[in-house]
C-alpha cells in the first residue's frame, strides 16, 4: 500500500467565509470571483492600518441561545462550519452515529483566539467595575475555546487539543489529526476558524506591518501588503477504512502528505525553510513536483514575502512549472482559518475539476503560472501551502 493509499480521507467539510456561509454557496462565490472584502463598519476604522476587511456579513446561528454568551465569535464561526462538516460527513449526533464517543477527536487552530470578546469584558471592567466582567471571561477568550466546546457539544471524548501558529497552524491541526488517527482515533474534527477584526484584534496584528489600507494583490507588481479577514473551515478526517465501514467510499480527498519547517534567524544568511517544507510533504506523499497539478499559495501579499514565495515555487517546480492560485484575495488573510479554508477550496477543486482564480492581480511580477481566471481540467494531486508570522511554515499534499 503507498503513502497516498494509506492516507486519512476527508468525509466532511464546513465553511463560513466572507464571500460564503455554507460549502457550496462559498464555492460558487469563489469560482464566480465574488469578493468578500468591504469597508469597515462595525467601527471607525480611520486609525487603522486597514480600510477593508474580509467579514462575514451575517453570523450564522447553528448552536443554543445560551452558548452567545458563553464564547466569542470565532468559537462560533467553528460551530457552524462543525455541524455542516458532520452532516457532509454523515456523522450524526449522538447514538444515530457509528463511533464510540472516545473515538472521535477535536484538533483546532487559533491564532487571535477570542480578541472580541476579551475587548467587550476588558471595557467592562473600566467603564462598570468588575462585577460587571463575565464569567465566561476566564474562558472565552483562551486559544482552546473551539476545541473544548466543540468537544463537549458533541460528545467527542477522544484526543483533544489546539496548535498555535498563525497562519500555518490550520495545516499542522490537520496534520495532527492525521497522527491522531495512526494512534487508533477513528475521526477527527479538526481545521480552524479566525474572528480578528475587532479594534483590540487589529492592534495586536497591526504591529508586523503586513497590512495594507490599499489592495490585496499577491504575487502582482503593485503588492504593498494584505487585507485581514475572518471565518474558515472545519473537515472532517477519517480512518478509510473506517470510512468505508459505515458506508462512504471515497470522501472529498486524501491529506496524502504533510511537513513543516521554521525559518532561520534573519540575519543568519541561510535559505528560509518553505521550499524544505515543500519538498518534505512531496516525499512524505511519495509523490514528485510533476504530479502537482495546482499550488494554492500563501501569497503574503508584500513584495519580501511574495519574491521568497515565488523563489521557493520556482526552485522546487521551474518557472511556470505548476497552476498557482490564491482565492484568499477574496476573503483576505484569515490567519489560523486560512489555511483550512484553502484545504476545502483545493478539495473542492480536485472534486469538480476547476481550478479557482485569483481576482485583483492583474501585473503579475513573478515568474508564476497565476491562476487569474477559472481553469478546467483534471487535477488531482494539490499543494496547499501556509506560512504564519514569526517564521512558520507549512504544506500540505491533497489527492482526490
Amino acid at each position: 500500500m503507498t503513502t497516498a493509499e494509506a492516507a486519512p480521507v476527508v468525509t466532511g467539510i464546513g465553511v463560513v467565509a466572507p464571500n460564503g456561509v455554507g460549502v457550496e454557496e462559498f464555492w460558487a462565490n469563489v469560482l464566480a470571483g465574488r469578493s468578500g472584502l468591504a469597508p469597515v463598519t462595525r467601527f471607525d476604522a480611520a486609525g487603522y492600518p486597514v480600510s477593508r476587511v474580509g467579514a462575514v456579513p451575517d453570523e450564522p446561528d447553528a448552536r443554543p441561545n445560551r452558548i452567545t454568551v458563553q464564547t466569542d465569535r470565532w468559537t462560533r464561526f467553528a460551530m457552524t462550519a462543525t455541524e455542516e462538516a458532520l452532516r457532509t460527513a454523515g456523522i450524526g449526533p449522538g447514538g444515530e452515529r457509528d463511533f464510540d464517543d472516545y473515538d472521535l477527536a477535536v484538533i483546532t487552530a487559533s491564532s487571535s483566539g477570542g480578541n472580541e470578546f476579551g475587548q467587550r469584558e476588558i471595557e467592562q471592567l473600566w467603564r462598570a467595575g468588575p462585577e460587571y466582567v463575565s464569567v465566561y471571561q476566564s474562558i472565552a477568550w483562551f486559544y482552546a475555546a473551539t476545541t473544548g466546546q466543540l468537544s463537549i457539544r458533541h460528545g467527542m471524548r477522544g484526543p483533544c487539543g489546539v496548535v498555535v501558529a498563525e497562519q500555518a497552524g490550520g495545516l499542522d491541526a490537520l496534520a495532527q489529526g492525521r497522527r491522531m488517527l495512526r494512534t487508533g482515533t477513528k475521526a477527527v474534527v479538526t481545521g480552524g476558524t479566525e474572528a480578528a477584526l475587532s479594534p483590540y484584534a487589529l492592534v495586536c496584528q497591526s504591529t508586523g506591518g503586513r497590512f495594507t489600507r490599499g489592495e490585496y494583490r499577491p504575487f502582482d507588481t503593485r503588492a504593498c501588503g494584505c487585507v485581514p479577514g475572518e471565518g474558515g473551515a472545519i473537515l472532517v478526517l477519517e480512518d478509510e477504512g473506517s470510512a468505508r465501514a459505515r458506508g462512504v467510499s471515497g470522501g472529498y480527498g486524501r491529506v496524502a502528505g504533510y511537513a513543516a519547517t521554521f525559518d532561520p534567524r534573519p540575519g543568519s544568511g541561510r535559505p528560509g525553510g518553505l521550499p524544505r517544507a515543500i519538498t518534505g510533504a512531496l516525499r512524505d506523499a511519495g509523490l514528485r513536483p510533476s504530479d502537482v497539478d495546482v499550488v494554492f499559495a500563501d501569497g503574503a501579499g508584500t513584495p519580501a514575502g511574495d519574491a521568497e514565495e515565488a523563489a521557493a515555487l520556482t526552485g522546487v517546480f521551474g518557472a511556470r512549472g505548476v497552476p498557482v492560485t490564491v482565492p484568499k484575495t477574496m476573503t483576505g488573510r484569515l490567519a489560523a482559518g486560512g489555511a483550512p479554508l484553502d484545504v476545502a477550496c483545493a478539495l473542492l477543486a480536485l472534486r469538480d475539476g476547476v481550478l479557482p482564480p485569483t481576482p485583483g492581480v492583474t501585473e503579475p511580477a513573478h515568474e508564476l503560472d497565476l491562476v487569474l481566471e477559472p481553469r478546467t481540467g483534471p487535477a488531482r494531486t494539490a499543494l496547499v501551502l501556509a506560512r504564519g508570522f514569526g517564521g512558520f511554515n507549512s504544506a500540505l499534499v491533497l489527492t482526490r
